[in-house]
């Protein structure tokens, strides 16, 4: 199956339970079509730096193109239910459509030998992409502290430190 939200009116992530064990989202809307994909905390990582990457070498490319901004509101930002995934993300990767001003979000279900991967893709305003990749890297940072000796996460029934002989800290 591929599914296109061409335009989106609303795109997200997010992430549901406790530090360590949450589950991330993407989620997009366009009009009354609401698409939810589960991904990994280190793609919402990597999309957000990556879409740096590809919006500054697409600026370097159209100096003419006006300035997209980041900005958000978090409470426009929050997952809408129901949370009804449609599949866990393998793949993500961006395009731009230089008819429309629109970067597509490509993403692509983890893939299974026993059927073809599913496919949504999702049309975005520059702005909207940058402001969810930025609210995505806020919710990113709401995980669990980091461990100043390991640089490991710390879980909130105790950390294993290597760099302490395995004491738990």
């Amino acid at each position: 199956m591929e599914l296109d939200l061409n335009p989106v009116t609303r795109i997200t992530t997010g992430a549901i339970g406790p530090p360590g064990k949450r589950i991330f989202y993407l989620q997009a809307r366009k009009d009354d079509q609401l698409v939810t994909l589960i991904v990994e905390k280190q793609q919402v990582q990597t999309l957000a730096i990556g879409l740096e990457r590809f919006l500054g070498d697409l600026a370097e490319r159209n100096p003419e193109l006006p300035a997209s901004s980041g900005d958000y509101k978090r409470e426009e930002m929050v997952l809408e239910e129901p949370l009804e995934p449609k599949f866990r993300v393998g793949q993500i990767g961006l395009g731009y459509d230089e008819a429309s001003d629109r970067v597509v979000l490509v993403a692509r279900e983890l893939p299974d030998e026993t059927q073809e991967s599913e496919v949504v893709r999702f049309w975005c305003s520059r702005s909207q992409l940058r402001a969810m990749c930025q609210w995505g890297l806020e919710v990113a940072g709401q995980g669990r502290p980091i461990c100043g000796n390991c640089g490991e996460p710390k879980d909130p029934e105790g950390h294993f430190c290597p760099k302490s002989n395995g004491h738990k800290i």
